[in-house]
C-alpha cells in the first residue's frame, strides 16, 4: 500500500483558555479548542456563516508557548496531523473516540496581546523558539510521551518509551 498523507491547515480562533496538564516525565501538554468558519449561501440565498469546532493538541516547547502566549480569541494558524484516540469509559464501559489534531507548528496572529493586525510568531514542535517551516520538525510519534489518562491501567510508564 501507499504511503498516505496526513497534514491539515487550520486558521481560526481559540474558544476558550488552553487547558494545561503534564506528564509524570514532565512533558507540557496542551488542549485547545479552535473555531474555524466557512461562509455559504442558504437556500433562501443568504449568506451564513458556519462554524467547526477542532481539538488541538500540542506537546513539549510547542505546548510551553501555548501556555506562555494563548487564551481565549487569540488567532492562530497552526499545521498538524488528525489522530484518532480510543479509551474504554471506566463509568460506562463504553468504547469511546476523539478526533484531534497534532500540532506540529503554530503561528500566533495579530502579535503579542492585540486583537488586530500585526505580525505573527511561528514555532514548530520540538523546537527551542522560532522556526522556520519544515525545519526538522519531528513527528507526533517521536514527541509524544502517553499522556496520564491514556494508558493508566496498563501500567506503561515513561521508561517504557524509546526516546
Amino acid at each position: 500500500m501507499a504511503k498516505g498523507v496526513n497534514k491539515v491547515f487550520l486558521l481560526g480562533n481559540v474558544g476558550k483558555d488552553p487547558e494545561m496538564r503534564a506528564t509524570p516525565g514532565g512533558m507540557v501538554i496542551a488542549q485547545i479548542t479552535l473555531a474555524t468558519a466557512d461562509r455559504q449561501k442558504d437556500q433562501t440565498g443568504n449568506w451564513t456563516d458556519k462554524t467547526e469546532w477542532h481539538n488541538l493538541v500540542a506537546f513539549g516547547r510547542t505546548a510551553e508557548i501555548v501556555r506562555d502566549y494563548v487564551k481565549k480569541g487569540t488567532q492562530l494558524y497552526i499545521e498538524g496531523k488528525i489522530q484518532t484516540r480510543s479509551w474504554d469509559d471506566k463509568e460506562s464501559g463504553q468504547k469511546k473516540y476523539r478526533t484531534e489534531i497534532i500540532v506540529n507548528e503554530l503561528t500566533l496572529l495579530g502579535g503579542r496581546g492585540s486583537e488586530g493586525g500585526g505580525g505573527g510568531s511561528s514555532y514548530a514542535g520540538n523546537q527551542g523558539g522560532y522556526s522556520q517551516r519544515g525545519n526538522n520538525t519531528a513527528s507526533f510519534d517521536q514527541q509524544r510521551a502517553p499522556a496520564q489518562d491514556d494508558y493508566a491501567n496498563e501500567g506503561i510508564t515513561d521508561d517504557d518509551i524509546p526516546f
